[in-house]
């Protein structure tokens, strides 16, 4: 199953000489009104209602928005009855839409030969693919810096929108990091995009995000407040948001879900998606493992990725990489994950729980390095 440690450790060896110089790394994040978050928040909230009254449910409803329209489609095999225009419309109001929308709905079932393939004496992957996942000990969440820094922007600008009418619900966050020797030592720039009222002048916006969203936000980490450029709102007036200005659909942020760029990620988008198919659950699953070992103290980083195909019940490979920062052997590495982890599909969904209606939360403010996710967890019981 895994691959051969030499090629891994050669692999390592140029990614260890690499962090020995000075560089700067970006990631943004993006809040629920821009169209793209929309249709992920709307498509798990679908899988949520599933999962709440059938936890067998095999969901795929995604859903793509523009202007006025919303557009849900995608197969559904499930018991549970779905109030899809229902749920729909009440996710667009609390986002800050006043208009009425049209829904345009085109559902069916799950294929039957995906679902044979699937739901067997043994529960097997949903497709075939790679899934990866990550973790660091560059912050408290085990997670990249600028990710987590963009994440928690784009969470406070959210909370302080919902208190005022002047700004809307569509906006974004993008954060520099410079590193040295591969550690972060200063955020070099932060850029933030926020939707607002036309009453509002430039310098009013730049005033209130500094004052109510970055300072409190950025006050976690003055000591990397050196020559730090500040961006707000560079292309002027953003007063046409959301599907008006734009459209989006379902798993178009992939990155921002995942790492920020930092860490690879799989094949496949997240949201709208039950547990069964691997590209969530695996993905999961795989930053859970990493996590895990970054915590663990066996490794300063680590990347894993696991493959999938679509009929069987455990994956065709899984690789390792920790980047030379391991503080054991490789084989050793290979050994705690082996005694300690199972990427067996059945196995995955049971020992985090999947079938719970857990997932709307996910879709906005990344899936990862966020605690109230089973994936977060770090295993007490193990084997060294």
């Amino acid at each position: 199953m895994r691959t051969e440690l030499s090629q891994t450790k050669k692999n390592s060896k140029h990614a260890n000489l690499a962090q020995n110089i000075h560089s700067i790394i970006t990631s943004e994040s993006v809040n629920i009104g821009h169209p793209d978050k929309t249709c992920d928040v709307i498509a798990d909230a679908f899988l949520d209602s599933a999962l709440s009254q059938d936890p067998n449910a095999q969901m795929a409803v995604e859903c793509a928005i523009k202007d006025n329209k919303l557009f849900v489609y995608g197969e559904s095999t499930t018991t549970a009855k779905i109030d899809y225009d229902g749920i729909a419309k009440q996710i667009l109001k609390d986002i800050g839409y006043t208009n009425d929308f049209e829904i345009i709905k085109q559902i069916s079932a799950q294929s039957a030969d995906i679902n044979h393939a699937v739901v067997s004496d043994t529960l097997c992957a949903n497709d075939q693919g790679m899934v990866y996942g990550y973790a660091t000990n560059e912050t408290s969440e085990l997670m990249p810096m600028p990710i987590i820094i963009a994440h928690k922007i784009m969470q406070k600008f959210d909370e302080f929108r919902r208190l005022t009418n002047d700004f809307f619900a569509d906006a974004k966050s993008q954060v520099s990091i410079e590193y040295s020797n591969g550690k972060p030592t200063r955020i070099d720039t932060v850029l933030i995009s926020v939707s607002h009222s036309p009453r509002l002048s430039h310098d009013d916006i730049v005033k209130i995000i500094t004052q109510n969203v970055l300072n409190p936000v950025l006050s976690e980490y003055k000591e990397l407040l050196t020559n730090t450029k500040y961006i707000i709102n560079p292309s002027g007036r953003f007063t046409i948001w959301g599907s008006f200005g734009d459209s989006g659909c379902v798993g178009r942020k992939i990155v921002v879900d995942t790492y920020g760029g930092v860490g690879r990620v799989g094949g496949g988008c997240f949201s709208s998606k039950n547990a069964t198919k691997v590209d969530r659950s695996a993905a999961y699953y795989a930053r859970y493992v990493a996590k895990n070992i970054v915590a663990h103290n066996l490794a300063d980083k680590c990347e894993i990725q696991v493959a999938y195909a679509i009929g069987l019940s455990t994956p065709v490979s899984y690789n390792i990489d920790t980047f030379g920062t391991e503080k054991v052997s490789l084989d050793d590495i290979y050994k705690f994950v082996h005694e300690n982890f199972d990427f067996s599909l059945s196995n995955i969904i049971s020992e985090l729980d999947l079938n719970r209606p857990i997932y709307q939360k996910t879709a906005c403010f990344g899936h990862f390095g966020r605690p109230d996710f089973p994936w977060e967890k770090i295993k007490t019981t193990i084997t060294k």
